[in-house]
């Protein structure tokens, strides 16, 4: 099961940045419990939203080369605002440092030009392959589905 916590990419300039959107819908099935008379975003999926948004700049940056990105480490995670039914949660990516294995990205949220959370997330990456050489089977098919969905992410997006 996938849960896609960004709508579109409407900035990128791979090894730089990225920015990307979440409308959030009175209709999203978490929002019943979260909470039933005043119904908001929850912290953990406006963390989830600025990780795929790092991750899809990790992955554009490096051409795809690693299969797998997974959030290794958050850091210094600050909550300034929420996110209602309606708002549209801006998420901007940031490379601060990369090396072959992990990358550290600043990410920061903001709703109608007004932070709503912030941190550092470090992003720990590589190929099926290199940790069992029995799924490099795999690497192909996962690289391929993921630039199927980068590429409707981003639609007519130049990037810079």
């Amino acid at each position: 099961m996938r849960f896609r916590m960004i709508d579109r990419i409407v900035k990128l300039e791979p090894g730089v940045r990225l920015t990307a959107e979440k409308t959030l819908r009175a209709d999203e099935s978490y929002l019943k419990d979260h909470f039933p008379r005043f119904p908001v975003m929850p912290g953990v999926l406006m963390l989830e939203a600025m990780y795929q948004s790092a991750m899809w700049l990790v992955r554009a940056s490096e051409d795809f080369a690693k299969t797998v990105v997974l959030l290794k480490e958050v850091r210094n995670a600050k909550f300034a605002d929420f996110v209602e039914p309606g708002e549209t949660l801006l998420v901007e990516a940031e490379i601060l440092k990369a090396d072959a294995d992990t990358t550290l990205v600043k990410t920061q949220g903001t709703v109608g030009g007004m932070p709503a959370v912030n941190c550092r997330l470090l992003l720990e990456k590589y190929c099926l392959a290199e940790r069992d050489p029995s799924d490099s089977m795999l690497d192909p098919y996962i690289r391929r589905s993921m630039r199927e969905e980068f590429e409707r992410l981003c639609g007519d997006v130049p990037t810079t």
